[in-house]
């Protein structure tokens, strides 16, 4: 049985795919799924999904236009009980030196204070976490 690593409820994450390096991400057990904001989200008729990364706040953010498989369309129920229809991507990130094949649902978080949040699906198995802790990436990875 592989051992769980402790996590904080505030982390950081890369997610090689998209060039995105060194993600402020907040873990959230009530959430069940990923998700990452991105502007301009269009699914063509050819199963891909197009988005911009840009976002003045996260300095992870570079601006540019993604073009991504659809992996599938997920409705996701919000915190205030609004159900919405999210594109989800499968891509690869980088948490606490490991890399993880995880999928993503795409929304426009601009008024949250985190780019990204990590739901149980991603923790489940692997981790554990200690909500009077933040950011044990850093002390891990040395940063």
């Amino acid at each position: 049985m592989q051992e769980k690593k402790i996590i904080g409820t505030k982390e950081i994450i890369s997610i090689i795919d998209l060039e995105l390096f060194d993600l402020d991400v907040k873990v959230d057990t009530g959430a069940d799924s990923n998700a990452l904001h991105c502007d301009d989200i269009v699914i063509d008729d050819e199963n891909f999904v197009h988005f911009r990364l840009l976002d003045k706040v996260h300095s992870s953010y570079h601006g540019k236009k993604i073009k991504m498989p659809l992996y599938k369309i997920k409705k996701i129920k919000s915190s205030n009980g609004h159900v919405e229809r999210r594109p989800s991507i499968r891509v690869n990130v980088l948490f606490f030196g490991r890399k993880y094949k995880t999928v993503i649902s795409l929304t426009n978080r601009s008024d949250m204070k985190f780019p990204m949040l990590i739901g149980r699906k991603f923790l489940e198995n692997k981790f554990l976490v200690d909500v009077s802790q933040e950011y044990l990436t850093r002390k891990v990875e040395g940063k």
